[in-house]
């Protein structure tokens, strides 16, 4: 990824601005940024460590779950490190080949956590539609198979976005006000036609997550039409309460890149320093709150956390 050929025209290096209209504040920004990718690793770890030591979670819910984590740590690993760099040393150079690296990265890694996301979902349904053969259809082996198709399927919808800008002229201005390289955020620093990328990157965006979303509410579909067919109160508040999470989960997830998104195309007049805010908090919010909600949510791992923070404590003492 890191040998594009770039027409004559193009510099070798970028310049990230951080957010652009705040760089007076950047030293206090990244108290709360750097607390966030604390709390995220932390909280990530812990989830993969326990998921990994304890064989009665060896089951595809903490599968899905350990992908998850992955897919957030190297989100928030890829932005993080840089923009601390940027607000504590002022490092705003960055190579364009690792520019284009980054955000193939970046945005595989989010269409990723779509696809992970969407087989959750299709995994509380076969759990509370089809209990009795929840472990002949969902095997580890086989969410294994569908969680590398996701990411298969999200490197081979990303990988011509950075090969079109990479084809594109870059003249005069070589600031990207943002504290990654995001896809739009960089086209719109070229003087080039940007419209080709711009409208792949939309069609792909409604393709691939729109795919996702719709097959994602299918099966809260079936499932709700499965929960009102049952006759006590606790059946469904149990059926409910296996979803909580994975509910959650998809509100922290989507709604940043939806409203990222939508800034992006269609506001205009909104300040620069919002777009940047919103599109990092995409990389900051989920890894951060993922492993909380259901550490919280989920019974048998909040158990396990219980256990595991018991023994650090009682080391301690």
């Amino acid at each position: 990824m890191a040998t594009f050929n770039l027409t004559p025209s193009n510099p070798s290096t970028f310049s990230l601005s951080g957010i652009f209209g705040l760089e007076t504040a950047h030293v206090w920004i990244s108290i709360p940024v750097s607390m966030s990718y604390i709390v995220s690793l932390s909280g990530n770890v812990m989830l993969l460590f326990i998921i990994g030591k304890e064989q009665t979670l060896h089951k595809p819910m903490y599968l899905l779950l350990s992908m998850l984590a992955l897919t957030d740590i190297a989100a928030s690993t890829l932005v993080v490190p840089k923009a601390l760099c940027i607000f504590w040393f002022n490092f705003k150079n960055i190579t364009v080949g690792w520019c284009l690296t980054q955000m193939f990265f970046l945005h595989t890694v989010s269409f990723t956590q779509s696809a992970i996301l969407m087989i959750m979902a299709f995994d509380r349904y076969v759990a509370i539609c089809n209990p009795l053969r929840y472990t002949t259809i969902l095997t580890n082996a086989r969410v294994s198979k569908l969680g590398l198709v996701g990411l298969i399927r999200s490197a081979l919808f990303i990988l011509p976005l950075p090969l079109i800008l990479s084809r594109l002229p870059f003249c005069a201005n070589l600031i990207i006000h943002q504290m990654h390289c995001e896809h739009m955020a960089v086209a719109k620093i070229s003087c080039g036609d940007i419209t080709v990328s711009r409208m792949y990157s939309l069609v792909m965006a409604f393709v691939v997550s729109g795919i996702d979303l719709v097959l994602i509410a299918l099966s809260y579909g079936l499932i709700i039409r499965d929960i009102l067919k049952m006759s006590s109160k606790k059946s469904h508040q149990k059926a409910l309460n296996t979803c909580t999470a994975h509910i959650c989960v998809m509100l922290t997830t989507y709604s940043p890149g939806f409203f990222t998104s939508l800034t992006h195309r269609f506001g205009q007049g909104v300040h620069p320093h919002v777009h940047i805010i919103l599109s990092n908090l995409t990389f900051l919010i989920p890894p951060m709150l993922n492993p909380i909600i259901y550490g919280v949510k989920t019974k048998e791992l909040r158990d396990k956390v219980g256990k595991y923070t018991s023994r650090i404590c009682s080391l301690g003492h």
